[in-house]
């Protein structure tokens, strides 16, 4: 019973040692797809492929997809898996509803330089914001940000941060969005002392509490990776205006299983809290 109990103590705390050590990995997953798999002429649509440049100087790669007639920009971050590549049937959805877009691949990403991490992303995003200021001449509020699952903490960090300067953009749009990265991870792992290990936080329930701009968060019931709860706790804290929109599907297909009314509900949401139309 003694040695039952030992190797059981033994193995928890490598569990807990490599959660600690590893998380970053866990986090972070730029091989699951490095190389370009398209590109949006696959898809019909015309586009530029333009470098960014972090204040770090980090080169990052992004996509620059105007809309024929553009009734705004669209600040496309993607989740935490593959590339800009893997976008596309989100972007011709974007682009469908009169939204130009500029995607952008984090460092460590598809062909960006460097290694990813929390620091790293918000750098990222504000290279990708100055670009749409000055490169592409958006104003500000000309601009939604948009984030998925990963993304969706990058936008809402960058959001937030453009609210203390007085600067926000015409919208956020945040789908599949956690709470924090050590209350998915205890929620995830009950059984780890998670929230204790964390040394990523991205902390998205903070955030939103400071973002004045109209609010959207999508979300799934299915989802299979972030819990409905975690996105839905969210838009709880969020200021108003804000709006929920609860879709069906898994975590990576919500987006394509619930169409037409996906498209609906951010077509809303632009017309009825934004005040872009078409």
């Amino acid at each position: 019973m003694a040695k039952t109990l030992l190797a059981m103590a033994i193995i928890y705390a490598v569990m807990v040692t490599l959660m600690w050590a590893f998380q970053d990995r866990l986090l972070y997953l730029p091989n699951a797809g490095r190389e370009h798999i398209a590109t949006p002429a696959d898809q019909g649509l015309a586009w530029e492929a333009v470098t960014l440049t972090t204040e770090d100087d980090v080169a990052l790669d992004a996509w620059w997809i105007p809309a024929p007639e553009p009734r705004a920009s669209l600040l496309f971050f993607h989740g935490n898996a593959g590339n800009i590549s893997h976008r596309l049937e989100s972007i011709a959805q974007f682009q469908r509803l009169g939204l130009s877009v500029l995607i952008v691949d984090y460092r460590g990403y598809g062909r960006s330089e460097g290694r990813p991490s929390e620091a790293g992303t918000a750098l990222d995003a504000r290279a990708a914001w100055h670009w749409l200021r000055d490169e592409a001449e958006q104003e500000a509020d000309e601009i939604v940000l948009f984030g998925r699952s990963l993304g969706a903490a990058v936008a809402a960090e960058l959001a937030a941060s453009l609210d203390e300067q007085q600067i926000p953009p015409a919208a956020v749009i945040l789908e599949s969005p956690f709470r924090s990265v050590p209350n998915l991870a205890q929620q995830l792992y009950p059984f780890l002392p998670a929230r204790w290990l964390a040394r990523i936080d991205y902390p998205v329930e903070s955030y939103v509490t400071r973002i004045s701009a109209p609010l959207l968060v999508i979300h799934s019931r299915d989802d299979d990776i972030i819990p409905f709860a975690q996105g839905e706790a969210v838009y709880q804290s969020a200021q108003e205006p804000k709006q929920l929109l609860e879709i069906k599907g898994s975590h990576n297909t919500g987006f394509l299983d619930s169409e037409p009314a996906y498209s609906a509900g951010i077509e809303a949401f632009l017309r009825e809290e934004v005040g872009i139309a078409r």
